[in-house]
């Protein structure tokens, strides 16, 4: 019966290279597990995530240095001016100046503006319905007026009484003399976002400058 050969022993010196740190250098160690990060933790090996420097002391003004800059005087003109009120001139007859001022709140409050946002004043005679509110005393006619829930009608000369709203509508029903002309004057500096104004296109120009 023929033997059979042993298996070769192998040493255990013999069971694969190993491979054997070199003299100095010290094994390599485990990279972690990658997962989520912190805004506050920084990435390893990224350039300038080290910890961080102490802010540089604020130097001290030295004692011959101005005092700090006022705020420009342009800045300062922007923010004290006040967007001008847009203007519209409907030309009419003194004597249809009332009547072109009632069309005119009519189409305001058919866009949609509320009728506390409209003061109509008149140069002239008072408008008829603020003839006859007046009838009933002044009290309960400027009472209409200090509630401001619906269309107030008054004239330029009682520019002590009204407050100016966002509409002002001006009916010149009558000459514009000095008075007329400065109280026109008056309304439109205090008019809110629009002007109209119904009359003599040349005298309101007069008044108001040309080109208006």
């Amino acid at each position: 019966m023929p033997l059979i050969p042993e298996e070769p022993q192998i040493p255990e010196s013999a069971q694969g290279p190993r491979v054997t740190p070199a003299a100095g250098r010290t094994a390599p160690t485990p990279r972690p597990v990658p997962g989520p990060r912190s805004a506050a933790t920084p990435r390893p090996g990224s350039p300038g995530r080290g910890p961080a420097r102490p802010a540089p002391p604020a130097q001290r003004p030295h004692p011959t240095s101005a005092s700090p800059a006022a705020p420009a005087p342009a800045a300062q003109k922007l923010s004290d001016e006040r967007p001008a009120a847009q203007f519209q001139l409907i030309p009419a007859p003194a004597d249809g100046a009332i009547d072109a001022a009632d069309e005119a709140v009519d189409l305001l409050l058919d866009s949609g503006r509320a009728p506390g946002d409209i003061l109509v004043l008149t140069t002239g005679d008072r408008h008829p319905w603020a003839a006859h509110e007046l009838s009933f005393g002044e009290a309960a006619y400027w009472a209409q007026h200090d509630a401001g829930d619906d269309v107030f009608f008054a004239r330029t000369a009682d520019a002590g009484r009204y407050t100016a709203r966002s509409v002002v509508v001006v009916a010149v029903n009558s000459d514009l003399d000095d008075a007329a002309a400065r109280a026109l004057s008056g309304v439109r500096e205090r008019a809110g976002a629009l002007l109209i104004v119904c009359g003599e296109p040349k005298q309101i120009n007069s008044a108001l400058g040309a080109g208006v």
